[in-house]
């Protein structure tokens, strides 16, 4: 990989030996080494760790989870908040196993609809739970830094399971709980 960044560098015109960049080459792999982590983990796992019996059956919501991610296509920076509820069905996971599911699969190349999905699926399968609900609201660099250039939009995308899906007053009841996020 460090050769890789070095022949990057030659081919935009650096000097891949003036002093700034003479590290770079082992910079460039560490981050990615951190930003693509979520290949070696499992959702499941993680969920799997901290379950626990209650007999809650209200929703839980953990909202504004900021995660970064990679375009797949560009290989530039997805910057955003996920929003993730559930309601259960015999079982709950600690919260901070929420925010880690996202990093997960935010941590890998991707596309923002799938990672969405991705993160539905890994609460549903894990938990069973009587409805999964995940909103992503981010910004995409590749969108802003390049092609179109538009720097103030951002993307929406949205993935409902169970009672989310099927009632309208559970959705709405989400919806209302993490409406005020996307008016930062």
């Amino acid at each position: 990989m460090e050769n890789a960044v070095r022949d990057m560098l030659e081919h935009i015109g650096e000097d891949v030996n003036r002093e700034g960049l003479i590290k770079t080459p082992a910079r460039v792999r560490k981050a990615w080494e951190f930003m693509c982590s979520g290949y070696e983990k499992d959702a499941v796992e993680i969920i799997n760790s901290a379950l626990f019996t209650s007999s809650n059956d209200e929703m839980v919501v953990v909202k504004d989870i900021e995660f970064y991610s990679m375009c797949e296509h560009h290989m530039l920076p997805i910057i955003g908040k996920a929003h993730v509820a559930y309601i259960p069905d015999g079982k709950v996971v600690g919260l901070s196993k929420i925010p880690r599911v996202v990093d997960v699969f935010a941590r890998r190349l991707q596309i923002q609809e799938q990672l969405t999905e991705q993160i539905a699926y890994a609460i549903n399968d894990a938990i069973s739970p009587k409805g999964v609900a995940v909103i992503l609201d981010a910004r995409h660099m590749c969108m802003e830094m390049r092609g179109v250039e538009k720097i103030c939009s951002s993307t929406v995308t949205s993935a409902l399971r169970g009672l989310f899906k099927k009632d309208k007053k559970t959705k709405d009841e989400f919806l209302s709980i993490v409406s005020n996020s996307f008016k930062k």
